[in-house]
């Protein structure tokens, strides 16, 4: 991973020329853009009296910390080591916490308690290679929780009661090994669950299980609990054969409700009461996120909160890539249902947190999440669209450097899933990007989420197809308004964002000047072997999605870049994790060895301490800073040497 002398003096006497126009927003070190927020994640206990939220101790691990909601009495409750707490939740006990922990990314997580008044701590779950969910908390047991481990067999999971004081576990659910997920009712008895060929239900737990409403290809999963009296369950479905709305399924009849709906767009967030289990809103994700409120006490609340603050606010905690803790919102609001929680997203400033009191009407402001960025001039996000070659309309977000419009070197930036999608707001890349003088496109090509089960579909059997056309049309619809230079366009992404990379090198060779994959994808078919044990459950939604390595064998290997080095014309640059499970690293060896054999342009760089996820900062700092230098080498964008101190 050792970079060039001479390339290092010609990066640091570009960066002295760009110095020399002052009419360029100042460079960004890189530990602003891409170190650990100074607060993060804040959550409120049950009573209303705490606040739980993660900070980084002095060695920059986030731990977590609490204080009284509004006091300044703040103490910290962990110490780890290496890896950041991510997902954690409070206990509706009061009196705990609950966080999860990996080893070195291999997202075998186990779940830890912390006690609030002594700190400490207990692991729930010590079983080595096991992956451990929090699976449901109630009020109604606030000295137990329930999680889902593959313990039992590590291709599915089962549910687990589990005492947290005395640690006692044991299994009150055994997975057939076709259940994906499942609901507990109000006595924590699994009478409804989650398969592939959709959801089924049971009267008792030794009746035999039946179909209770079917899947349809595309649909986006969703469960959101039982009614108070347990007739009624909410699930997320699509009434008009396309985009997900919010459904009240009568569990005697099966008859379908709908309690909301967008004829474009798909429903992205439920708030229901704690107690009294009555649905209060719903958010949709369209060019930023909506709320809409179907409780009418609420509605006030929602149209203060649309009036507090510039951008768009959630009432749902973080939308990380992993559903470790699925608490139904706990931690965002007290169990009076008084004090909300309430984040605010801007595309060029901090995320800030509210406190937000329904009885006065008052807001309190908790935190900013980075002040640095209080002094900073970042890239205003503006949402776009544009047809495909295909006719399909694609949606995403164009960010261009402060006082630049036309002619641009530019980076396609490519989300990961693909069943996900890029939102507005801020991101840590995209500010990086703009500010080093790249305009930057984040495209929802066809299989990203949101835009209905059609759009999804649309994707089937896509991959290096028409998903890559997607991502090719963009960077023409770019070209065609001047925006772009044709000669200085590049494409990035981890993840589908990688393989994506790969794939427009491979199969678009003349588009692209420069490639940037991490943790990428080379070969359909190896991935599909190495994947881990526990999505083995969902084969079929992979087969239908991707291709059937049996049935489609050779169109899987058609779309592979591995099989196509030769094509290859840019440079690229790969990274990949050591224990990352989801893509495994030798997708990337393998794609290094290959190139390198055809002589073809590749930089590799490997993390030893990381999964598919990079969290740790200096890790981070290391990938980011070869990333630019890699990237002003090839398009011409400013470059800040060093670890990125600032200057």
């Amino acid at each position: 991973m050792k970079i060039l002398r001479s390339v290092r003096l010609v990066a640091v006497l570009f960066l002295s020329a760009c110095s020399l126009n002052s009419n360029e927003p100042r460079l960004i070190a890189r530990e602003i853009l891409f170190g650990n927020p100074e607060r993060a994640n804040p959550q409120i206990s049950p009573d209303g009296k705490y606040l739980a939220y993660t900070r980084p101790d002095r060695d920059n691990v986030m731990q977590l910390w609490m204080r009284t909601l509004y006091g300044k009495d703040d103490r910290r409750l962990t110490d780890e080591k290496k890896r950041g707490i991510l997902h954690y939740t409070w206990l509706y006990d009061g009196a705990h916490l609950v966080f999860a922990q990996d080893n070195g990314g291999d997202e075998n997580w186990q779940l830890y308690t912390v006690d609030i008044a002594t700190g400490a701590q207990k692991n729930l779950t010590p079983y080595p290679g096991v992956l451990s969910m929090l699976f449901a908390v109630s009020p109604d047991f606030p000295g137990d929780i329930l999680i889902a481990m593959n313990l039992r067999n590590r291709h599915f999971h089962d549910v687990y009661r589990v005492n947290i004081a005395s640690g006692e576990t044991r299994m009150i659910h055994r997975n057939s090994g076709r259940q994906i997920w499942w609901a507990a009712d109000r006595d924590w008895r699994i009478r409804i669950a989650a398969t592939a060929p959709g959801v089924i239900i049971r009267d008792n737990e030794k009746s035999p299980w039946r179909m209770l409403r079917r899947a349809q290809p595309g649909e986006g999963g969703g469960f959101y609990g039982y009614s108070r009296d347990e007739k009624t369950f909410y699930k997320r479905g699509t009434p008009d054969q396309n985009t997900s709305g919010l459904l009240a399924i009568d569990l005697a009849t099966g008859k379908e409700m709908v309690l909301a709906h967008d004829p474009d767009y798909d429903i992205q967030h439920v708030v229901i009461h704690p107690v009294t289990k009555e649905v209060q809103a719903v958010a949709y994700y369209r060019d930023k996120l909506e709320w809409q409120g179907l409780d009418p006490a609420v509605a006030d609340d929602l149209a203060r909160l649309r009036q507090l603050h510039d951008g768009e606010f959630t009432l749902e905690n973080p939308p990380y890539d992993s559903p470790i803790i699925t608490s139904a919102g706990l931690g965002r609001r007290d169990l009076g249902d008084r004090i909300w929680i309430v984040s605010y997203e801007s595309d060029t400033g901090a995320r800030r947190h509210y406190a937000y009191d329904r009885a006065t009407k008052t807001t309190t402001l908790l935190f900013s999440e980075r002040s640095k960025f209080e002094s900073l001039k970042l890239a205003k996000m503006r949402p776009i669209a544009y047809s495909a070659r295909d006719g399909l309309t694609l949606h995403g977000y164009l960010t261009l450097p402060v006082g630049a419009e036309k002619n641009l070197p530019t980076v396609l930036l490519v989300h990961g899933g693909p069943w996900a999608r890029d939102r507005w707001g801020y991101y840590d890349a995209v500010q990086w990007l703009a500010n080093r003088g790249y305009a930057v496109l984040q495209v929802n090509y066809r299989s990203s989420t949101g835009y209905g089960r059609k759009f999804v579909e649309a994707g089937f059997k896509e991959w290096g197809g028409k998903m890559n056309d997607d991502l090719i049309d963009g960077a023409r619809w770019l070209i065609d308004r001047g925006i772009a230079d044709p000669k200085k366009i590049a494409i990035m992404g981890a993840s589908y964002g990688g393989y994506a990379t790969l794939a427009a090198l491979t199969f678009s060779p003349d588009v692209f000047v420069a490639g940037v994959s991490r943790v990428g994808i080379s070969s359909l078919i190896s991935h599909r072997e190495t994947m881990p044990a526990y999505w083995r459950i969902s084969e079929a939604l992979f087969n239908r999605r991707v291709g059937d390595p049996k049935k489609d064998e050779e169109l899987m290997r058609s779309r592979s870049p591995l099989f196509f080095v030769d094509n290859i014309k840019a440079p690229l640059l790969i990274a990949h994790s050591r224990n990352d499970v989801r893509v495994v690293k030798s997708e990337s060896e393998q794609m290094v060895e290959a190139m390198r054999k055809a002589n073809k342009p590749v930089e590799y760089l490997i993390y030893d301490d990381e999964g598919h996820r990079m969290l740790r900062v200096e890790n981070k700092l290391d990938f980011y800073a070869k990333a630019e230098e890699f990237l002003a080498r090839h398009l011409g964008g400013r470059f800040m040497p060093g670890g990125g101190a600032a200057r």
